[in-house]
């Protein structure tokens, strides 16, 4: 056999040599893209963060007023003012089971409420009763607590992504019969509350990271939300197309699994969606 000549030899090392370049620039870039995505998530976190603090504040502007219209005994004045509360806390709901799970247990256990939000709706929808005092109170301090600590609080992406994929999730199955808050008829409201802190949560932190990445995969989770919000779109809970609801509710927990390894994150699980 012929031994190589020296130019070959020269050759085949100059290949092996720019071969192996072209690795190292390409993983260089994949790591500075990787960089680069990690900065705009924890940028995308922290503009997120007032719409967290309008939306718990909200909720707990709520319950101050539910406290004082039902010390006052006025009926019709602790139902609206509980309405108003839910809606702040519902759009809130993508941070508040993964970040502070202690205190969302207290302010919105369900099914077995013995505290909180759907303790007070049995008694004010159901019983027609303002004999709420103890119970609005610890609402009002929970929430108030959880207020304090939204300032300082750390947002990672991994936990925003966890949330929201977990409400996606929720809003198609536990919600998709009529939901928590069947006694005060709102469970059509609090699907549309959290579809809107999906929406903000996704479009905030996580959508232009990902266009840049997979611009089809984003156009995809965009248009999962947009159908959830036209899905609920209806006059009443029995015109909403549950099947249609579940079933976009589930293509879009898969795609934002998906768009977890595009962003460099860890693939979200259901785990804690169970309350």
């Amino acid at each position: 056999m012929l031994a190589a000549s020296p130019s070959r030899q020269t050759s085949g090392l100059t290949m092996h040599k720019m071969r192996v370049a072209a690795c190292l620039a390409l993983l260089a870039a994949s790591a500075n893209l990787r960089a680069a995505n990690a900065g705009a998530l924890e940028d995308g976190a922290e503009r997120y963060r007032p719409y967290l603090i309008e939306g718990v504040g909200s909720a707990l502007a709520g319950a101050r007023a539910l406290r004082e219209r039902a010390a006052a005994a006025d009926l019709p004045g602790a139902r609206k003012a509980w309405l108003s509360a839910r809606a702040g806390w519902e759009r809130s709901e993508v941070f508040t089971a993964g970040f502070v799970p202690e205190l969302d247990a207290q302010i919105d256990a369900w099914p077995n409420a013995d505290s909180g939000f759907h303790a007070i709706e049995a008694k004010l929808f159901g019983a027609g009763s303002t004999d709420v005092a103890t119970d609005a109170t610890g609402l009002v301090e929970h929430l108030n607590d959880l207020h304090g600590k939204l300032k300082d609080i750390k947002l990672t992406p991994q936990g925003l992504l966890d949330g929201t994929v977990r409400l996606a999730y929720e809003v198609g199955e536990s919600k998709a019969d009529g939901g928590e808050s069947r006694i005060s008829g709102t469970s059509l409201d609090d699907m549309r509350n959290n579809i809107a802190g999906i929406d903000f949560a996704y479009h905030t932190i996580f959508s232009a990271a990902l266009n840049t990445v997979d611009g089809k995969l984003d156009e995809m989770v965009t248009n999962r939300i947009e159908r959830l919000e036209a899905i609920v779109a209806t006059p009443d809970l029995p015109h909403v197309d549950i099947a249609d609801l579940r079933q976009t509710s589930e293509e879009l927990v898969v795609a934002l699994q998906s768009a977890s390894a595009k962003l460099g994150l860890q693939r979200p699980t259901l785990e804690a969606q169970a309350r």
